[in-house]
């Protein structure tokens, strides 16, 4: 489907959108809000200032999207969603539905995770540089070769996480136990 034709359809009313392929397509600044996008196909797609408030993007692949900017309420489900090396540079996902999401290499410096559910979330390689993770659950989550440096962990969730030598951790911060420590 081309951009413009869901956007049209969108407008008139429409808003599952389910299973539809849109790689590499250009939706910046787009009003999506409350869209439907179970399971589509969103790899390499620019959402950047995209409102994606509400939207349901539960196993959608957002390989490499580009989100900058993006509005992600609380209300934006993401779980299982493929967002590998997806640029979320200071996204809001504060409360945001992540768990078991794909956010290998992902782009999420200075992003706003508070609160957010990042249960079994696969993060390796991601950069989390001066996330706010506060009261985050980031629990079972794979967190090897993460940079976590600067950002902010208090009241995180961090039970059965996955780290190696590789991940980087606050100045001052004691990592979780050794026992959650996994090599490649």
């Amino acid at each position: 489907m081309k951009p413009r034709e869901l956007i049209t359809r969108y407008q008139e009313g429409e808003r599952d959108f389910s299973k539809t392929d849109l790689h590499g397509a250009d939706l910046r600044g787009a009003d999506l809000s409350k869209i439907f996008l179970f399971k589509a196909n969103l790899s390499g797609a620019d959402l950047s200032q995209a409102n994606l408030d509400k939207a349901n993007l539960f196993g959608a692949d957002l390989r490499g999207a580009d989100l900058r900017g993006a509005k992600l309420s609380p209300g934006t489900v993401l779980s299982k969603a493929d967002l590998s090396k997806a640029n979320l540079r200071g996204a809001d996902l504060s409360g945001a539905g992540l768990q078991e999401t794909d956010l290998r290499g992902a782009d999420l410096n200075k992003a706003f995770l508070f609160n957010a559910y990042l249960r079994e979330a696969d993060l390796r390689g991601a950069d989390l540089h001066q996330a706010n993770l506060s009261e985050a659950d980031l629990s079972k989550a794979d967190l090897r070769g993460v940079d976590l440096s600067e950002a902010d962990l208090s009241d995180a969730n961090l039970s059965a996480v996955k780290h190696n030598a590789r991940t980087r951790w606050p100045p001052g911060f004691v990592p979780p136990p050794t026992g959650a420590t996994v090599e490649e």
